[in-house]
């Protein structure tokens, strides 16, 4: 837990929840066709950054700066074509992750919430 005691979402899904959050989602991403064309590469280090992102997003460590740098997603996500029907599809499949780790719902919506303005600003196309 922080410091200050501030209890942060990081703290209430704890670690384990998260690994399998990105998992699970990834797994949707692979086998989504709008968006497994988007995710090329070693999906190790794929879900590695988005574990240590989310960690970092959520209120918990700073893993992400730690590990890749200062994150500046929308320049890291350029290269990559993500129009509407993406973002859309990525918000269905992090809401079908979200839902299938088994979190209370009240801490699952406050998961999902933080995503729609992120994927909003991911669009480049």
């Amino acid at each position: 837990m922080n410091h200050d005691q501030t209890v942060t979402l990081y703290d209430k899904i704890g670690d384990e929840k998260l690994r399998l959050l990105v998992e699970t989602f990834y797994s949707l991403v692979q086998q989504n066709e709008i968006l497994s064309p988007l995710f090329k590469g070693d999906f190790i280090t794929i879900k590695d950054k988005q574990y240590c992102f989310l960690t970092q997003f959520l209120g918990g460590p700073m893993r992400y700066t730690e590990k890749y740098g200062v994150p500046k997603m929308r320049m890291r996500h350029l290269p990559h074509a993500i129009d509407q029907r993406a973002k859309e599809e990525w918000l269905k499949c992090m809401r079908k992750a979200i839902d299938s780790i088994e979190l209370e719902e009240h801490l699952g919506n406050a998961l999902y919430n933080c995503f729609p303005a992120v994927a909003a600003h991911m669009v480049n196309r």
